[in-house]
């Protein structure tokens, strides 16, 4: 296996395993998780673009022999946030192996590969968010030195309608 920054000819593959991200995360809390099909077309639009912007990575894994790729990161450089008192960082927005290829280290070389990026882009730390319902991420991400420092809660208004 080897870990590799995407392509456009990967973005099919990485869609489709975006979207299976997504529902994982919507069946864990579905009021919470957009679910907006299709999935799968809207992230391939999404990552086109963040291919080509500087403060972005999309990395890939796949089999030595260049077979399908198994799993990927998405990172990006974030500026200072007043809002969410975080100064500069790197961000692990998603990071996701298809459930054939887990437990192989895949997940762990795709997380190693990204925060070696973004140190080499100038990232002085890397936060992420991971649902509080995925203890083995949790279990995971601490491995890798990630600590707890937030936890989101969601209140759905009465009355409100969905979008």
């Amino acid at each position: 296996m080897r870990v590799r920054r995407a392509q456009s000819s990967d973005l099919p593959r990485v869609s489709q395993l975006a979207a299976e991200l997504v529902r994982q995360h919507h069946a864990l809390d579905a009021a919470r998780f957009l679910l907006v099909e299709p999935i799968a077309e809207g992230y391939r639009r999404f990552f086109t673009g963040e291919l080509r912007r500087k403060a972005a990575l999309i990395l890939v894994a796949e089999a030595d022999d260049g077979g399908e790729i198994t799993g990927y990161a998405y990172a990006t450089l974030e500026p200072r946030n007043w809002n969410d008192l975080l100064d500069a960082a790197g961000k692990l927005n998603d990071i996701y192996v298809d459930a054939s290829a887990r437990r192989r280290g895949v997940g762990r070389a795709l997380a190693r590969a990204a925060l070696d990026e973004l140190a080499a882009m100038g990232a002085p730390r890397v936060v992420l968010m991971t649902a509080w319902r995925n203890p083995d991420a949790h279990v995971f991400f601490e491995s890798l030195g990630f600590r707890r420092t937030m936890l989101e809660m969601t209140a759905e208004l009465a009355g409100t309608p969905a979008r």
